[in-house]
């Protein structure tokens, strides 16, 4: 048995020759795969271009929040209505507010210390106007007394806060003022309201205690009338 081996022979031109079958093959110089063509995805670029607008959306409104924040004054402690405003009762923030709120400047909070708190202070609420003032009402010593008048019964001039007045006994159903002096009780006005009974405004006075009492019962009966003194002083 005669074993036949293939011979490659090449020759000068880099050309390979098989004994065997087959035709004379090049030689191919080694080859680069080219690279990879990368996919485009829609969603992934749309979702990338979302988080950029919103990233600067956020920052724009963190830059407006900072620039419009004012320092204000807050409750940093409950203080009921009436107590005298200590200075650890207050804090200073920073924080935007409509312009329509009185706010107190933080700058005069100094300025709170020592005054009454003319309504209930809630922790965490911010310090208007109204929240203070110089005394409580009613002081020690005097009564808030209510009297309910129709306008014929009230001065033409429109009362206001501060006002002194005067509430004086009228005649009674039959015509005559009741007997002995007539009663005169001075007050200031604390404030107006609309009153249940048609036609009639209540009027909220501050008198001495030891006229509270009087003057209450004469309201309950309607016949009194309300004088206003001068304003001038």
């Amino acid at each position: 048995m005669t074993a036949t081996t293939d011979a490659i022979k090449t020759n000068q031109n880099g050309i390979q020759a098989s004994s065997g079958k087959g035709a004379p093959t090049k030689e191919r110089p080694g080859t680069v795969e080219p690279a990879p063509k990368l996919r485009r995805r829609p969603m992934l670029v749309a979702a990338s271009v979302a988080a950029v607008v919103l990233g600067a959306m956020l920052g724009v409104w963190t830059w407006t929040s900072v620039s419009d924040a004012q320092s204000v004054v807050a409750v940093r402690n409950t203080i009921a209505r009436g107590a005298t405003i200590a200075e650890n009762d207050l804090i200073t923030v920073q924080v935007g507010v409509d312009p329509s709120l009185k706010t107190t400047p933080g700058g005069d909070l100094r300025k709170l210390i020592g005054q009454r708190a003319a309504m209930d202070m809630s922790a965490g609420s911010l310090v208007t106007a109204e929240d203070v003032a110089p005394t409580v009402i009613p002081p020690a010593g005097q009564s808030v007394v209510g009297v309910a008048l129709p306008a014929s019964l009230l001065p033409g001039e429109p009362l206001r806060a501060g006002d002194q007045v005067r509430v004086v006994s009228t005649p009674g159903a039959d015509g005559n003022v009741a007997a002995g002096p007539q009663v005169q009780i001075a007050a200031t006005v604390v404030s107006l309201h609309p009153g249940a009974d048609q036609g009639k405004i209540v009027v909220s006075v501050l008198v001495g205690q030891d006229k509270a009492a009087e003057l209450a019962a004469r309201a309950a009966t309607g016949r009194v009338a309300m004088v206003l003194d001068p304003r001038e002083r």
